[in-house]
């Protein structure tokens, strides 16, 4: 792969929408891409951390990549998270998800037997990257969920060198400091997607162009509003538009994540379903006091709901 396509705009961390019963709601994944189609997102991040992907199995990983890449290709850019516990598997979905017509592949480090060093990594990542040779491979960095840090520059010094299509990093982290030295590694020549919502603006100050988060799902408008005042240099507001965006992400992270912004999307009118074990799904009186404070901060007023 000799040219690395550079995103630039909001990129969905898509959630996986589940029947009462635990059985996936293939039906509704076409409504959800339509959706953000509409609210502006740029692509869709599919079976990663907020789509549930290591609870789902191996067959209906691949049922929704199909699903998701048929109601929106050509439309977004679709990529297909494929990290596994177990690399043979995770190959397996890289390989499917070339058949399937995905743009590009990602995927976390092993998360039971994990890496042992920086070149291990590397050479778990190559593996996997090998069962999607003409996809573009990007390195799926979050250590709060994998329970593995390493430093990403020394990463991509080595997946440069033996992973040919490598791509870039999905780099959900924190450190800022790193994500720069990744964005500026070799004159800016990889992709490298910031993945925290709330650092939005700290991102862009650094030079991010894409991003894939789990709460532009609900909240694109938002943060598209945020590119747009510092696009447009307009700081001050840029910053209280993100500090909004912030005082939002306080109130979903009081409740366990995935579960909340699941709730969000039924207040949307998207029903999303349960979350399987060990994700427990919201209790009614939960529900409503997350309904209740998004509504004192005028959310769904923003969104014009």
């Amino acid at each position: 792969m000799n040219t690395i396509q550079h995103t630039d705009g909001l990129i969905a961390a898509l959630f996986t929408p589940l029947h009462p019963d635990g059985s996936v709601h293939y039906e509704l994944l076409p409504a959800l891409v339509e959706h953000l189609i509409s609210t502006g997102i740029s692509g869709i991040f599919i079976c990663g951390s907020n789509g549930e992907g290591p609870n789902l199995t191996l067959e209906e990983r691949m049922q929704v990549s199909e699903t998701v890449i048929q109601a929106g290709k050509g439309r977004l850019r679709m990529i297909v998270h494929v990290g596994h516990a177990s690399i043979a598997e995770a190959r397996k979905l890289a390989r499917h998800a070339q058949e399937a017509g995905a743009d590009a592949i990602s995927s976390v480090a092993a998360f039971y037997f994990k890496p042992t060093s920086v070149q291990n990594l590397a050479d778990c990542m190559t593996d996997i990257a090998a069962g999607a040779p003409e996809l573009p491979f990007y390195y799926y960095h979050i250590p709060s969920l994998t329970g593995f840090s390493v430093d990403v520059l020394d990463f991509m010094c080595i997946a440069e060198k033996q992973i040919p299509n490598f791509a870039g990093v999905k780099y959900t982290a924190a450190t800022l400091w790193e994500y720069q030295e990744c964005l500026n590694h070799e004159g800016g020549k990889y992709d490298v997607l910031y993945g925290f919502d709330e650092n939005h603006l700290p991102a862009l100050s650094m030079g991010a162009k894409g991003c894939i988060g789990s709460t532009f799902n609900f909240a694109a408008p938002l943060y598209l509003k945020v590119r747009e005042y510092f696009e447009a240099g307009e700081m001050e507001k840029a910053r209280k538009q993100m500090l909004f965006c912030v005082e939002m992400v306080r109130i979903v992270v009081q409740y366990p994540p995935i579960p909340a912004q699941k709730a969000v999307m039924k207040m949307l009118g998207f029903d999303m379903g349960p979350c399987r074990l060990p994700l427990v799904t919201l209790s009614d009186e939960q529900y409503q006091e997350l309904n209740r404070q998004l509504t004192e901060i005028g959310f769904f007023k923003f969104l014009g709901q």
